[in-house]
């Protein structure tokens, strides 16, 4: 089985949205957080502002896309690894310095086809 969560991070700190160090900074720690190694990442700062960060990590992918003008962030964790959890919403919450943060999650099935509804 494998999970995908998706973190909507607002009221930003908005110098740290626009900061590519700082964005790859709490990328690294938030993969290293989930038992996870980033095999290739890459990251690109759009002018005048905004940065999309994207791993390959050893479970699966992580990306951060920023909204500086926006204070808002969207963060995707896609893993097959089971340290997932929503533990790390409020890690991602402290280190964005973020007001407020929506999480959904998508399950994935993985080695059987999922029963169809009708």
């Amino acid at each position: 089985m494998a999970s995908q969560l998706f973190a909507d991070l607002y009221g930003c700190d908005e110098e740290l949205l626009n900061s590519e160090e700082g964005i790859c900074d709490i990328a690294r720690k938030v993969v290293s957080d989930i038992g996870a190694e980033i095999v290739e990442e890459c990251v690109h700062t759009f002018q005048p502002i905004g940065i999309t960060y994207f791993a390959v990590i050893t479970t699966s992918h992580f990306s951060i896309h920023t909204w500086p003008e926006y204070g808002y962030a969207a963060v995707d964790v896609f893993s097959c690894g089971e340290a997932v959890a929503d533990k790390i919403t409020g890690y991602l919450k402290e280190l964005f310095k973020a007001s407020e943060i929506k999480v959904g999650r998508c399950e994935r099935v993985i080695g059987r086809t999922p029963e169809r509804l009708e």
